[in-house]
């Protein structure tokens, strides 16, 4: 999920958890000694089973399956459940079957969001879409949500429910955002609620299912639902800003991306709040969105500057770091540990991504 995975936060080697700043190492959260090559070899491990989990005996439905699982991404959801279940025994064999699922689902609902999208490209390769057509891509996905419900069963009653919960709110927070608010809804509010659902749900899932697999007691369960919460709507208001403020980034878009596809983000929504309060420039943004000349590309270069630099970027970047800090405070109950740690470091890393 990050473009920059290395981030600013560490706590004392012992007693309660509090916020302060480190360095982590380059795609981890972490530089302990201990804990960095545990969850190395724990990506190794989700990383084989991914495969295994998409292969089938179908040449179509194999190599479909594949597609984006070759294309990479930084596998945060299954390296948050490696971590949560290292605040208790991540040795449980039930921790890498649950990063599986997670990912699995993660990935499976990227299918069905770039053919709503159109979206072009997937982590820096054609969308599955683009290859296969719509249909053939709308069944990958829902493929790949059989292959993790069939994992899922394996982990017991309970874990089935989760994922019932948390694959029905992926699919309200996609229902949302295409209906869009209602007249009398907040936009603003609506966009949160979108988030929460769409993309904070898993990533709650990922660090609950890790902390319960890893033994923990619900309290710490607790946290770490409340913490991916928190810290996966922070990650997709950076992407918000990124999409305006960065060159390529790990999903091979380029800026303004989101813009062209029409899809909501904060930036654009609080650009829209200013036009209609009178704002000049806020206007001349919003006129350029609703031209229907995205398409050319010398006019989303121009909506994309005029938008990176009207003060509503800066704001959305300033929610963004919000909502991270909320979820690095959401651990203060933690006791101080190395994966405890390195969950506060991932929160600010994620707010570092928008500078």
């Amino acid at each position: 999920m990050s473009r920059r995975a290395t981030g600013t936060a560490t706590a004392p080697v012992s007693g309660p958890l509090t916020v302060a700043a480190a360095s982590a190492s380059p795609g981890l959260p972490t530089t302990d000694d201990a804990l960095e090559p545990a969850l190395r070899g724990g990506l190794e491990v989700v990383e084989a089973r991914l495969r295994e989990a998409v292969a089938s005996t179908d040449a179509l439905a194999d190599s479909a399956s594949r597609h984006l699982v070759e294309a990479g991404g930084k596998r945060v959801r299954p390296m948050l459940t490696l971590l949560g279940a290292h605040l208790g025994d991540a040795d449980d064999p039930r921790v890498v079957e649950a990063a599986v699922v997670v990912e699995l689902t993660h990935l499976a609902s990227l299918y069905h969001d770039d053919v709503m999208d159109s979206a072009p490209t997937r982590r820096g390769a054609p969308a599955a879409h683009q290859v296969w057509g719509n249909n053939v891509a709308i069944l990958t996905g829902d493929l790949l949500f059989a292959r993790a419900s069939n994992l899922v069963a394996d982990l017991g009653p309970e874990a089935v429910r989760i994922q019932a919960a948390t694959f029905e709110r992926l699919c309200l927070g996609q229902l949302h955002e295409t209906v869009g608010p209602r007249p009398d809804e907040d936009p603003v509010a609506h966009y949160l609620g979108v988030l929460s659902d769409k993309t904070a749900s898993l990533i709650a899932t990922a660090g609950r299912f890790g902390a319960m697999f890893g033994g923990c007691d619900p309290a710490t369960v607790d946290v770490l639902v409340r913490y991916g919460e928190d810290v996966g709507v922070a990650f997709q208001l950076a992407d918000d800003v990124l999409d305006l403020t960065s060159e390529v980034g790990e999903s091979g878009k380029r800026p303004g991306t989101d813009l062209r596809e029409g899809v909501p983000t904060l930036p654009v929504l609080l650009a829209r709040r200013a036009a209609a309060e009178g704002d000049a420039a806020a206007r001349a943004v919003v006129g350029l969105l609703d031209s229907g000349r995205l398409d050319d590309d010398g006019v989303l270069a121009e909506a994309v500057a005029l938008l990176r630099a009207h003060p509503v970027t800066a704001a959305a970047r300033d929610t963004a770091r919000q909502w991270a800090r909320r979820a690095q405070r959401t651990l203060a109950p933690l006791p101080g540990s190395a994966a405890a740690r390195a969950l506060v470091t991932y929160a600010g890393s994620v707010a570092d991504r928008v500078g």
